[in-house]
């Protein structure tokens, strides 16, 4: 069942009301300046039922959940808290957190006062989907970008060296009034109530920077306009990467619990209606003067209306513009009303856009209605802050969606007028219909008249370590091959190849292992010695395969050489390092050595778990310290001197956590000899971006039911990236009856993908994104055919550290 979800809501009714309210006028939930909710607040699935219904299932058998409680006004938690054990609080909103059971839930969904109930567990979306879900990612990969116009960014102003946003803003303005009956300052860098040029809506550099809130207009320039091509942690886009961004600041600093709410709340940044009225007029005077604008953006209003404000104060600037060819795009509010709308989206000439989730379901914060005029995504948006990236919700972020796509529309149908481009947005978007009243929802690739293309399946990762763990039975007195397919690599397979193999047997003396290479020759890793006893061998061997093809089916060979015993290899892997040198140095006797890697074609910083490998002997491997030194001269140590290490071979796979340090460029390995009276060489290392495991084992997927498939992670510190990157391919009749999730080492399972109803049939290669918990352990895919009629296999999948 599709759930309603709710996130934190952003702020985006900021204007303050400073007049009488119309008598047409709604009164909002809470306030007129702004409604919120806390993360991940699913909406009752039918009328008056304030749970979320998967809860009841997950209590069902006595268990207990975690769940956010949302109330109308504090005064309701005291009775809430008494139907669970209380979790978390909260100083001033109307929402605890609690566990709760079966019993808990029958008690919240029957006490006064209790808007909604939803597990605790956020899956926030994110704007590399977002742009997805328009169709926008099929509108820039045909080359509709938004070249050749500009968006006016109407709101805190812009980080305009944001690296999301960096170059693109081509014109600033602050408009800031300063009246102290309002205890109101100006935000503008130079402290004037107007300023104008290079520095005036930077957002990063003047007093806003401190301020809560001050980055809402970067986030909204990013969904709208920001590019993420070649910055590291980036979404991938905006809506339109190549449209030119109009900075305009129109918030003033206050310091008055009149405007603010609370003294927790105080200071604030709010907006005069004078200060958007001037900023419309200077997108006017920008237009008339040659500026290629198309759209001006609001992310903020006041109040709420079920007619249309014909007597709001920015209507005849709205009028204005759009008599010159530029759409004003107004967030409808975040009040969640089903029939009203914030000014100044209930203006008739401006644009009203209301959010929706992924799932095409009204966000439940959501303002909508007869006045609304199109819907856009506004679930958990990610996009540029002031210091990075984060994901916001509102009406606000649903507006840029269409701003951006207006400026997309219009590079491809230059001579069509802002209202066309409007018109064939509603045409062609997808109609969602709440209390009786349709309204679309944009779909940019439609729009451009595009056939929606087959999803392409993504570049498999190419690994760092391929495991095969289907079990093999060992004969008596018999032989079993195992296989290895690898491809994608250049030239020669690794010097130092890292063959792992985890066998039981009955008594593995008897038990010859070899490694045969793509053109059939063999490496020996294990000889039969008659002597070792029974149990379990979980041994990594270092084959110098420098001679063999890197692509091509390797295979691992176990003979048992003797009758009376039986078993079984559980599984083998190989690892190839992504750069490597096996040049010999030899390591003075009290000195230091240096052999480099050159490392080219990566982007942004290395990993966090970039994987050394280090081949060495000594006379006295204690003697030695070891240390990765980063293309910009930062050291990792590796490994320290000991009194106890004797001489002889060192061969081990360290993890550096190198994130400071960017991947390309010449890495070196320092090995000093702190000691006099022993030597040694070096006779290799190497080095792996990214740390890839893929385990290639087919599994059947029951129809309907549940397969697992697992690999093993180990020797790496600390816990995974908030970006751990998961690979599957899988076939099935429909795919739409797969649900597939990723359970980490401590149980936690992390959804990628769920069940649809219009999936259809074929090959799913996709890469999944999770932010994940401790690196070392078993991870398990989870792929459940959650239908019946319909069979298929997952052919494997990968895990990028």
């Amino acid at each position: 069942m599709k759930r309603r979800i709710w996130t934190t809501v952003v702020t985006t009714v900021m204007t303050v009301s400073l007049g009488v309210i119309p008598a047409h006028a709604v009164t909002s939930p809470s306030t007129a300046a702004a409604t919120t909710a806390e993360d991940d607040l699913a909406g009752s699935a039918t009328e008056g039922d304030p749970i979320d219904p998967p809860l009841y299932d997950e209590t069902a058998d006595g268990d207990t959940v975690r769940v956010n409680v949302v109330t109308e006004n504090r005064d309701d938690l005291s009775s809430v808290a008494s139907t669970g054990e209380t979790v978390q609080s909260f100083s001033t909103l109307p929402v605890v957190t609690l566990r709760v059971d079966r019993a808990g839930l029958d008690e919240l969904a029957a006490q006064d006062g209790v808007i909604s109930v939803s597990e605790d567990v956020p899956v926030p979306p994110t704007l590399d989907e977002s742009v997805p879900l328009i169709g926008g990612d099929n509108a820039i990969k045909a080359g509709r970008t938004g070249k050749g116009s500009a968006i006016a960014v109407i709101d805190t102003g812009v980080a305009t060296n944001h690296p999301f946003l960096k170059g693109r803003v081509v014109t600033e303005a602050c408009f800031s009034p300063i009246d102290a009956a309002y205890s109101a300052t100006s935000l503008c860098p130079n402290g004037t109530a107007k300023q104008e040029g290079t520095g005036a809506a930077n957002s990063a550099g003047g007093p806003c920077a401190t301020l809560e809130g001050c980055d809402h207009g970067t986030h909204v320039a990013g969904i709208a306009a920001g590019n993420g091509a070649g910055v590291p942690g980036a979404p991938a886009t905006g809506v339109a990467p190549d449209a030119d961004i109009i900075a305009i600041q129109v918030f003033s600093k206050f310091d008055s619990t009149k405007y603010c709410g609370t003294a927790a709340a105080t200071p604030c940044v709010r907006s005069f209606t004078s200060a958007q009225i001037s900023a419309l007029e200077k997108v006017w005077q920008l237009q008339q003067a040659g500026t290629p604008v198309i759209a001006a953006n609001l992310s903020l209003g006041s109040a709420s209306y079920t007619t249309a404000c014909t007597k709001d104060a920015r209507k005849p600037a709205i009028d204005k513009l759009l008599d010159a060819g530029v759409a004003t795009v107004a967030a409808s509010g975040n009040n969640g009303l089903e029939t009203a709308v914030n000014a100044p989206a209930c203006v008739p000439s401006a644009i009203a856009v209301g959010s929706t989730t992924d799932d095409d379901e009204v966000s439940s914060f959501s303002n909508r209605g007869p006045l609304l005029d199109l819907f856009a995504p506004g679930n958990g948006i990610i996009s540029s802050v002031l210091n990075g990236y984060d994901s916001k919700s509102g009406t606000s972020m649903a507006a840029p969606h269409v701003t951006g796509a207006l400026a997309t529309l219009k590079q491809a149908y230059p001579d069509k007028s802002v209202t066309d481009l409007e018109s064939l947005l509603k045409t062609a978007g997808t109609t969602i219909t709440e209390a009786g009243v349709s309204t679309p929802r944009i779909d940019i690739g439609k729009a451009l008249g595009e056939v929606e293309p087959e999803p392409e399946p993504a570049t498999k990762p190419l690994p760092s370590k391929i495991i095969n763990d289907a079990d093999y039975i060992v004969p008596d007195a018999g032989s079993v091959k195992s296989p290895i397919t690898v491809n994608g690599f250049s030239g020669n397979a690794p010097g130092a190849l890292q063959v792992s193999v985890n066998l039981t047997h009955e008594w593995l003396g008897e038990v010859k292992i070899d490694l045969v290479d793509p053109d059939g020759k063999t490496y020996a890793l294990k000889t039969a010695n008659g002597t070792d006893p029974g149990g379990t061998l979980s041994k990594t061997y270092t084959v110098a395969a420098g001679a063999s093809p890197a692509n091509g089916t390797w295979t691992l060979q176990l003979q048992d050489t003797s009758e009376g015993a039986e078993g079984t290899l559980d599984n083998w892997s190989l690892t190839f390092p992504s750069h490597e040198n096996q040049t010999d140095h030899t390591i003075p006797d009290a000195g230091s050595v240096e052999s480099p890697i050159t490392v080219s074609g990566l982007t942004g910083s290395a990993p966090k778990t970039l994987q050394v490998y280090v081949d060495a002997t000594h006379e006295w491997l204690g003697d030695l310290a070891i240390g990765l030194v980063a293309p910009d001269g930062k050291t990792y140590p590796l490994k320290s001197t000991s009194e106890t290490e004797k001489g002889g071979t060192l061969q081990h796979l360290y993890t550096a956590d190198a994130g400071a340090s960017q991947a390309n460029g010449t890495w070196k390995l320092r090995v000093e000899d702190a000691s006099e009276g022993a030597t040694g060489t070096l006779n290799g290392w190497s080095l792996t971006f990214p740390t890839s495991y893929e385990n290639q084992t087919d599994h059947t997927v029951p129809d309907p039911g549940v397969v697992t498939s697992q690999i093993t992670v180990s020797g790496l510190t600390g816990s995974a990236p908030k970006t751990l990157q998961v690979y599957v391919d899988a076939t099935h009749e429909w795919l739409g009856d797969l649900a597939i999730g990723l359970v980490a080492p401590d149980g936690k399972t992390y959804p990628l993908k769920s069940t649809s109803e219009t999936e259809k049939g074929g090959t799913l290669q996709h890469l999944y994104t999770a932010d994940a918990s401790q690196a070392n352990g078993t991870w398990k895919l989870r792929v459940e055919d959650a239908s019946e009629g319909a069979t298929g296999t997952l052919n494997g999948w990968s895990l990028i550290f």
